[in-house]
């Protein structure tokens, strides 16, 4: 498999494009600026808030991690096989047996790409995270790494409880400890030990702790629950753990919900070599926002499920009736990478594409997961026709360049879109069709909006 040298500042094509619309305008089409340098960009966004990096480009504090367009692709398949098995499941909580599936393919844990630097312990010890809208439980290796699978290799140093002053493990007869929506278990001094482990091996388990967690000099959380993993291994690279912004009661979202309100926003940027961030607080909601209703799903009440009402190319509405989108319900996810619709949903979406794009060359994809490509032909830009995603509540959100196309290789770029595989599944708004955009989760108002230009 080759390895594509610029991958890294060119993973989602070209990052400068024209100014974002939220309202479905004519057929127009738009087309990318030249490639930008292969550095990282000094340009800072919020002066409030975590800076968010992408983990494979050239602002991640994570050195030697690499990936390929198609490692990326096949790890984000295995990431929506792990949601899915998820969502077929009567409830958010796991049984006990869900924890010992033998390894199979295509149910890795896979979270996406972004990763975020927080503090935990007294005095402070930073770690870079993975951040999660598809998860609850925040979770960090800790020392001593001695059970069975210890820890895999990471950035920084190990969390040492004994070295924080403030940390503590929590019984298991604490309410806390009831709290999760995760297998748990007593050990033999009756503190309560948390299992999170996928189908292909992936794994944490330690024990549910509390401890100070420091957002920013002036956002810090005394007693904040996590997870203190001594039994970990899997596809985490060299991250510390997970952040968790699930609506669960343990999430990080519910937990700073006295000072936040159960609100956050982020922005993805297009390009790897920008900075993007994720902010808390009812500052991230701006005048003249969209919102879509959040849809809570009893069965599944920490997941981020909002109403897709159909899609536009090139200023057309397709003809998919509302049904194909509401029967099985969408969610939005930070960790997937590319957003998945009903197969039918996506037929529509490629027919209408490759008819607008019928001046240029179709290319195999050299990925299972993407299957409309076309060439790139040496410096000549590839124009495409706009994508918009109509949500309940009158909310266009015309989907940038950057959330179109995305490259497999330096020569081939795919119609960033793939089916589920049929009807039945839920669509899942992956994070190629959120880049630029500031996403913002009023979880106490019930309300998503999207606001465009936000980190470009």
């Amino acid at each position: 498999m080759a390895t594509y040298s610029y991958f890294f500042l060119t993973l989602f094509l070209f990052s400068s494009l024209c100014n974002l619309s939220m309202v479905v305008g004519a057929n127009r089409k738009v087309r990318p600026t030249p490639v930008p340098a292969m550095a990282c960009s000094s340009k800072e966004y919020k002066k409030q808030g975590l800076k968010i990096v992408h983990r494979y480009g050239p602002c991640s504090p994570l050195d030697g991690e690499k990936a390929t367009p198609i490692q990326i692709l096949q790890q984000d398949q295995s990431r929506v096989s792990w949601l899915q098995s998820r969502l077929t499941r009567n409830s958010s909580r796991l049984d006990v047996q869900d924890t010992t599936v033998p390894a199979q393919p295509g149910n890795a844990f896979a979270t996406g790409n972004y990763i975020v630097t927080v503090g935990f312990g007294t005095p402070k010890k930073d770690m870079t995270l993975e951040f999660d809208t598809g998860s609850d439980l925040t979770w960090i290796q800790c020392q001593p790494c001695d059970g069975g699978d210890g820890c895999y290799e990471q950035q920084e140093p190990i969390f040492n409880p004994a070295d924080s002053s403030s940390y503590l493990k929590l019984s298991c007869n604490s309410a806390e400890c009831s709290q999760l929506s995760l297998p748990t278990q007593c050990s033999s001094s009756s503190t309560c030990v948390y299992l999170t482990r996928y189908g292909d091996g992936s794994q944490s388990i330690g024990f549910f702790s509390r401890d100070t967690l420091t957002l920013s000099p002036s956002d810090i959380f005394p007693n904040f629950k996590f997870g203190c993993g001594q039994q970990n291994s899997g596809l985490f690279g060299k991250t510390a753990g997970l952040l968790g912004l699930g609506r669960d009661p343990v999430s990080l979202v519910s937990q700073t919900a006295t000072k936040f309100g159960r609100v956050f926003s982020y922005c993805l940027p297009s390009s790897p070599s920008s900075p993007g961030y994720l902010t808390f607080g009812a500052d991230a909601i701006k005048s003249g926002m969209k919102f879509t209703p959040l849809v809570t799903k009893s069965n599944h009440p920490s997941f981020y499920f909002l109403n897709l009402i159909g899609i536009s190319v090139g200023g057309k509405a397709l003809s998919i009736p509302e049904s194909t989108f509401s029967t099985p319900g969408t969610i939005i996810d930070s960790g997937t990478v590319i957003s998945r619709l009903p197969s039918s949903a996506y037929a529509a979406l490629r027919s209408a594409f490759q008819q607008e794009m019928s001046n240029y060359r179709s290319a195999n994809s050299p990925s299972s997961v993407l299957e409309t490509c076309y060439e790139l032909g040496g410096s000549e830009a590839l124009s495409v026709p706009p994508i918009v995603m109509h949500f309940e509540g009158d909310v266009d959100v015309n989907v940038d360049y950057s959330g179109i196309i995305f490259k497999v290789s330096e020569t081939v770029g795919c119609l960033a879109f793939a089916a589920n595989g049929g009807d039945g599944g839920v669509a899942i708004i992956g994070n190629t069709q959120q880049l630029t955009f500031d996403v913002v989760y009023d979880v106490a108002g019930g309300r998503l909006g999207f606001g465009p230009g936000g980190c470009r």
